[in-house]
């Protein structure tokens, strides 16, 4: 077995962590009582508290930025562009990311804006080293 690259390794640490943030949404949406609406159909949504409405936004935000990290892998790695600083740069991401889930279920206020475009930038680093 080739060992992945490390920004390949990164991305399924990334998918990971969107999983572990859907389980700690629901595991918060247990806290607040609402269970039967989790494994329900869901077809009136009930009033989260603040935690669960950040940590749901967080893991919707984990998609958005998920998408664009995938993109910028498959272009590192079809163009065979990986370096040192591709790697850094996905490091950088997964460890914003990482960061993220506490930032904005705790509200941290700028910090947690600073931290998305830590991420934000680390991905568009890696798009443009792979283009250019």
């Amino acid at each position: 077995m080739i060992p992945p690259s490390p920004e390949l390794l990164v991305l399924g640490l990334a998918a990971i962590l969107q999983a572990v943030q859907i389980g700690l949404a629901g595991w918060s949406m247990g806290q607040d009582g609402l269970q039967q609406w989790n494994v329900g159909p869901r077809d009136r949504e009930p009033q989260f508290s603040a935690r669960t409405s950040r940590l749901r936004r967080a893991v919707n935000n984990h998609f958005e930025a998920l998408a664009f990290f995938t993109i910028a892998v498959v272009l590192v790695q079809f163009t065979q562009s990986n370096t040192g600083f591709t790697a850094a740069c996905a490091w950088a991401y997964l460890l914003a990311r990482i960061l993220y889930v506490p930032a904005y279920a705790l509200g941290w206020s700028p910090w947690r804006s600073l931290i998305f475009g830590v991420g934000f930038l680390a991905t568009m680093l890696m798009i443009l080293t792979a283009l250019f």
